[in-house]
C-alpha cells in the first residue's frame, strides 16, 4: 500500500473568494474590477458617450458613439417578476436564461438584464438602440417595438466608463442533447470535453463556456478575476435532470481565474475550484485556471509502434521518479532536458511519475487529488507537462503515471460534499470516511462518479500520451473490511466483504482505457490476494468474479519476503531460504511487477542499502546481488530514485536524491558509481536477453536448477526466450568465495560465457570473475547430467548465456 501522509487542512480559497462568497463586495470596487477586467477584452465606450450623448458614426479615435436612445415601451410589462428577482438575487434560480437575455413579448421585443453595480444599460441593435428602464438591485428591463429577437450587444454603464460586450444570456446551451445523454447514463467517456472551462466560437462569439455537475444545488453561479469572484450577476442554468449547469461568458478567454459558486440545498453557499478544471493556480491557490493547449506533439513514431508488442512479452525496466524532488526546482521543462537524458542512459526503458494531478499538500507526493483533470502547476503549465512526456517519447522512454481513484481529500474548496450533500463520496459517513488516511472513498456505485474517474484515466492517456496508470491503493478499494473492524462495515448483498461496486468500476476503468487506447498498460498495486487482477473482465474465475482487467500487477509478496531474506546476516539466511523461493509459488498467478518502490525506503524505513546486513562493503555487495538476482527473476522490474546509486539516506520529498554523492571530489564516490555502473549494465544485458522478460508470464520460462541449496546460500536458475535460448543466473548471498561449486545445467549448451557478475571490480566488488568461457563437465549435478564448475564470489549475482 502506498504510504500517505495526514489529509492537509483546507488551504482556503482564492484571497478574494470569501469576500465574494459573503456578498460583501462594494458597489465600487466592483465597478473599477469589471472595468479593468473587460477592458482587455470589449471595446470601450468613453464615458461622455453615454447613451444620452451625440450621435454620430463614430468619436475620438475610432470610439463608438451611441446614436439617439429609441424610447422605451412599457417598461413595467418587461421587467422580471418579484419571484425571478428573488431566486436570481439569492443565487438560486435554476434557469436565468428564461428570463433574462431577449425574448419575444407582446408589442415586441422584452430585454432583461442583471448586472449588478452598473449605472445604466442599453440595448444596441444596430441601427436601433434602447437605454433601458432601471429596475433596481441591478436590474434592467425594457419592452423594445421589435418583430423579432434581433441581434445585439450592451452597453453597460458603470461611473467613469461604458463597456461594450456580448449579453451571456442571449446564448442558446453549449451542451448537445447528446452530451447530456451520455452524461446521464454514466458513459461519457471524454467527461473532460463536455464539462469544465472551455475557450471556444459559440453563435459566432468568442469566449468560454462554463459547465459543471451539481445535481443538488439551488443555484450556480461562475466567479473569477472577471466579476471580481462576485458571481451575482452570472448565474449559470441547469441542463435538465442530468444535474449539469452550464453558461457561456462571452470576451473570456485563456489564463482566466475561476471557480463555481454554489447554492446548497440548505440555502447557504460555497465556492468550488472546477472538478473539470485542467489547469489550477499555483498552491496554496486554489483557483482553477481557463487553459487551451497549444502543444504540437513530435512522438507520432513511439505511438505507432507503441502496441507492436504485448507488455507482458516486452522488457519493461521502470524507473519510479517524484519529478518535484529528482532534481528540486526544475520545472516540466527543465526536467525534459535533463529527467529522459538519465533514463536513457541508465537503460530503463520506462519512468513511472509518482502522481502529478493537482494536489494541495506537498506532503502527501500527490496521493491527495483535488485536481484530477490538471497536472500540478507547481511545475508548470499543463503543456510544459507534455513538453517533458513528448521528449520522454522521443528518447524512446514510456512513461507511466500513478493514479489515485480510490480517496481524496476533504479540504473544502475541492470534491468533499461539492454540491452541499455528499456527491463523489457515499451517503453514509461512516462508508465515506477512508480509515487509513482522514480522506473520504468515491461512491463507486454512483454512475456520474464512475464516469468522472474512467473518463479521467482516458484523458490522462489520450490528451497527455500517457503509456500506463499504476492505480494506487487497489486493495482499499475491493475491501468493505479494509481497516476496518467488525461492526464497522455492512456486508455487500450477498454477505460478504468484498466491494461490488469497485470492483465493476475497475473492470470498466481498465476495459475502457484497453479499447480506446492501444498500446497502454494499467498496473494494479494490490498487495492482498485477490483473484484475477490480470484475468480479462470477462474470464470469470474460482471466487465468481470475472478478471479486474488489470495489464500488470505489483508483487507484494515478493518485494516483502525478499527483502525480508537480505536483511537477515548471512550466517542466519539458510533459516529464511524459503522467503527467496517462495515467490515462485505464486508467480504465474498474475502478470508481476516486481516494485522497489517509494514506499520501502521512506517512514524510517531506511534506503535499499542500508537494509542491507554488515559493513560498508557487505551492504553494497548485497545490493548488487539482490538487485542482479531481482532483474533475473520473472517479472518486470521498477526500481525507485537514488536506490541505483545506493543513496545511504531514506527518501525525502523535500531534498530528492543525494546526487553529490557521485561527485568526483566525494571521496565515496567510487562506491556509489560503481552500483550505478551495474544498473546501467543490468538495464543493457536485460534488454539484450528475451531469456529474461519474453516469458515472464509462461512457466515454460522458468526452471530451477537450485532452489534448495540454503545451506550455501545459493539460489540458481534458467531463464528461457520463446524460442529456447536460455541464461543461466546464480545468486550466492554468502559472504565467502566458493572455489569449485558445480551448477547442472543443460547437456545441449557447449559452452558458457559470464555476460555480467556484481563483484565485478568496476562495481565496487572483490573481482571474482570468470573472464574466459566454460565448458560444462560430464559431472551431474542438481538432477542434471552436466555441470559448470564455477568460483561463486562472495555475495554476488552472476549471469551466464551460451557462448
Amino acid at each position: 500500500m502506498t504510504s500517505k501522509k495526514p489529509a492537509a487542512g483546507n488551504s482556503g480559497g482564492h484571497p478574494r473568494a470569501a469576500q465574494a462568497q459573503a456578498g460583501q463586495a462594494r458597489a465600487a470596487q466592483a465597478e473599477a474590477a469589471q472595468a479593468q477586467a473587460t477592458r482587455a477584452r470589449s471595446a470601450r465606450v468613453p464615458a461622455q458617450s453615454a447613451p444620452s450623448g451625440p450621435s454620430g458614426p463614430s468619436g475620438p479615435e475610432g470610439t463608438p458613439v451611441p446614436a439617439p436612445a429609441a424610447p422605451v415601451v412599457s417598461a413595467a410589462s418587461a421587467a422580471v417578476d418579484a419571484d425571478d428577482r428573488v431566486r436570481l438575487l439569492h443565487g438560486t434560480h435554476h434557469d436565468p436564461h428564461a428570463v433574462l437575455g431577449a425574448h419575444p413579448a407582446p408589442g415586441g421585443v422584452a430585454f432583461r438584464v442583471f448586472r449588478p453595480y452598473a449605472r445604466a444599460v442599453t440595448v444596441d441593435c444596430g441601427e436601433l438602440r434602447a437605454r433601458l428602464h432601471d429596475d433596481g438591485d441591478g436590474f434592467f428591463s425594457g419592452l423594445v417595438p421589435l418583430a423579432s429577437v434581433p441581434a445585439y450587444r450592451l452597453l453597460v454603464a458603470y461611473d467613469g466608463t461604458v463597456l461594450e460586450t456580448e449579453d451571456p444570456y442571449r446564448f442558446l446551451p453549449t451542451l448537445g442533447e447528446l452530451d447530456l445523454h451520455l452524461i446521464g447514463e454514466g458513459r461519457h467517456e471524454q467527461l473532460w470535453r463536455a464539462l469544465g472551462a472551455h475557450v471556444g466560437t459559440h453563435q459566432g462569439v468568442t469566449g468560454t463556456r462554463f459547465a459543471v455537475w451539481a445535481p443538488n444545488a439551488r443555484g450556480v453561479r461562475v466567479c473569477g478575476d472577471f466579476n471580481l469572484w462576485d458571481g451575482t450577476g452570472f448565474p449559470m442554468r441547469s441542463l435538465g435532470g442530468t444535474g449539469v449547469w452550464e453558461l457561456f461568458v462571452p470576451g473570456i478567454g485563456e489564463g482566466e481565474l475561476y471557480k463555481f459558486e454554489i447554492t446548497r440545498p440548505d440555502g447557504s453557499r460555497t465556492l468550488r475550484a472546477d472538478p473539470l478544471a485542467r489547469r489550477t493556480e499555483v498552491p496554496p491557490a486554489t483557483s482553477s485556471v481557463v487553459d487551451v493547449s497549444h502543444h504540437e506533439w513530435g512522438d507520432a513514431e513511439w505511438l505507432a509502434h507503441r502496441a507492436d508488442t504485448p507488455v507482458h512479452e516486452a522488457p519493461f525496466s521502470v524507473y519510479e521518479v517524484h519529478l518535484p524532488s529528482w532534481r528540486p526546482g526544475l520545472t516540466y521543462r527543465e526536467l525534459a532536458d535533463e529527467l529522459p537524458a538519465y533514463v536513457r542512459e541508465m537503460g530503463f526503458t520506462h519512468v513511472e511519475l509518482m502522481p502529478v494531478a493537482e494536489h494541495p499538500f506537498g506532503g502527501s507526493w500527490g496521493y491527495q487529488v483535488t485536481g484530477y483533470y490538471a497536472p500540478t502547476a507547481r511545475l508548470g503549465t499543463p503543456d510544459d507537462f507534455k513538453y517533458l512526456v513528448d521528449r520522454l517519447h522521443q528518447a524512446g522512454i514510456g512513461v507511466l503515471m500513478d493514479w489515485v481513484p480510490a480517496h481524496f481529500p476533504r479540504d473544502d474548496w475541492a470534491l468533499a460534499a461539492f454540491d452541499g450533500r455528499p456527491l463523489y463520496e457515499p451517503q453514509d459517513p461512516a462508508r465515506a470516511a477512508h480509515p487509513d488516511w482522514g480522506t473520504l472513498e468515491f461512491d463507486f456505485g454512483r454512475r456520474e462518479v464512475r464516469n468522472f474517474l474512467v473518463a479521467n484515466a482516458v484523458y490522462w492517456c489520450e490528451e497527455f500520451h500517457i503509456d500506463g496508470l499504476r492505480v494506487d491503493a487497489v486493495a482499499s478499494m475491493l475491501y468493505l473490511d479494509y481497516s476496518r473492524d467488525s461492526g464497522q462495515w455492512t456486508p455487500n448483498e450477498h454477505g460478504g466483504r468484498e466491494n461490488l461496486d469497485a470492483v465493476a468500476f475497475l473492470q470498466e476503468m481498465n476495459a475502457t482505457v484497453y479499447r480506446r487506447c492501444p498500446g497502454v498498460v494499467t498496473i494494479a498495486e494490490e498487495s492482498t490476494a485477490w483473484d484475477g487482477v490480470t484475468r480479462p473482465t470477462h474470464h470469470r474465475g474460482p471466487s465468481g468474479f470475472g478478471g479486474l482487467g488489470f495489464g500488470l500487477k505489483w508483487n507484494m509478496g515478493w518485494m516483502h519476503d525478499s527483502l525480508q531474506y537480505m536483511s537477515h546476516d548471512p550466517v542466519h539466511r539458510k533459516y529464511h531460504h524459503h522467503e527467496m523461493t517462495f515467490s515462485m509459488v505464486y508467480a504465474y498467478s498474475e502478470n508481476y511487477v516486481l516494485p522497489i518502490s517509494h514506499d520501502e525506503v521512506v517512514h524510517g524505513k531506511g534506503s535499499l542499502v542500508s537494509k542491507m546486513p554488515g559493513d560498508w562493503w557487505q551492504r553494497r555487495a548485497n545490493h548488487r546481488a539482490y538487485l542482479g538476482f531481482m532483474w533475473a527473476h520473472p517479472g518486470k522490474q521498477l526500481l525507485f530514485m537514488g536506490q541505483e546509486f545506493a543513496q545511504g539516506a531514506e527518501w525525502s520529498e523535500a531534498r530528492g536524491p543525494d546526487w553529490w554523492l557521485l561527485d568526483a571530489g566525494y571521496g565515496a564516490a567510487a562506491d556509489h558509481r560503481g552500483v550505478q555502473d551495474l544498473v546501467r549494465d543490468l538495464n543493457t544485458v536485460y534488454r539484450a536477453s528475451p531469456a529474461l522478460w519474453q516469458r515472464d508470464t509462461d512457466p515454460a520460462g522458468f526452471e530451477w536448477i537450485a532452489g534448495d541449496a540454503a545451506d550455501d546460500n545459493v539460489f540458481a536458475f534458467l531463464r528461457r526466450a520463446a524460442d529456447g535460448t536460455p541464461l543461466l543466473a546464480v545468486s550466492h548471498l554468502a559472504p565467502v568465495v566458493r572455489p569449485g561449486y558445480r551448477v547442472g545445467v543443460p547437456e545441449d549448451v557447449p559452452a558458457w560465457v559470464e555476460v555480467l557478475n556484481t563483484d565485478a571490480a568496476r562495481y565496487g566488488g572483490s573481482g571474482v570473475t570468470h573472464p574466459d568461457p566454460l565448458k560444462p563437465d560430464p559431472r551431474g549435478a542438481h538432477g542434471r547430467p552436466t555441470s559448470l564448475h564455477l568460483t561463486l564470489p562472495p555475495l554476488a549475482t552472476v549471469w551466464l548465456r551460451p557462448a
